[in-house]
């Protein structure tokens, strides 16, 4: 299950109890909507904690049950919904770091003998070719793709950080990745 791509407005306080209350209820449509809010925000910090893609879909997964069936642990006096979704969130993720084991023995490890020369020219060049498109972009278009790819914040996040409207956050990152699209394609 991955996060939606949807970015609805976040709601208000009252707003969120009301879906609670009809997550309460067995609404999967309540469930539905605020799973279209948060699942970037949950996302983003089971990924930032395990650095993998397939855990942090896990986590996502197992956070958004956990709310479907025990929508009580809520309790909107602590704060919002979102900053709740985002601890819990980062406490599964932590768990799961914890409960990794070594894939293998240091015995078995093979150890090196030297950087692989043509991987390491090649990703310097990557690097590099990134970097000159960026530099050819407007500051506003560069700053909106490095919080989305190098911070990790969704396009609701930027939007609220940068005081722009999100429609502009969105095409800007748009045709950001499209330019580099077309350059790494040329």
């Amino acid at each position: 299950m991955e996060p939606t791509d949807k970015s609805p407005a976040r709601g208000d306080a009252a707003d969120e109890m009301r879906l609670v209350a009809r997550i309460r209820a067995g609404s999967e449509q309540a469930m539905s909507e605020l799973y279209d809010r948060y699942s970037k925000v949950v996302y983003a910090v089971a990924l930032r904690v395990l650095q993998d893609a397939g855990g942090a879909e896990d986590v996502l997964q197992d956070v958004f049950l956990q709310l479907w069936h025990n929508p009580d642990a809520f309790d909107a006096s602590r704060g919002s919904l979102a900053a709740w979704l985002a601890v819990i969130a980062r406490h599964k993720a932590i768990d799961r770091v914890r409960k990794r084991r070594p894939e293998t023995d240091i015995e078995d490890c093979v150890i090196a003998s030297g950087p692989d020369l043509r991987d390491e020219t090649e990703r310097a060049l990557v690097i590099e070719k990134v970097r000159g498109v960026l530099a050819e972009m407007s500051s506003d278009q560069r700053t909106a793709l490095e919080l989305a790819f190098f911070q990790g914040l969704t396009h609701t996040e930027i939007a609220e950080k940068t005081g722009e409207p999100l429609g502009t956050i969105k095409t800007r990152i748009r045709s950001g990745l499209q330019q580099l699209r077309a350059r790494f394609a040329g």
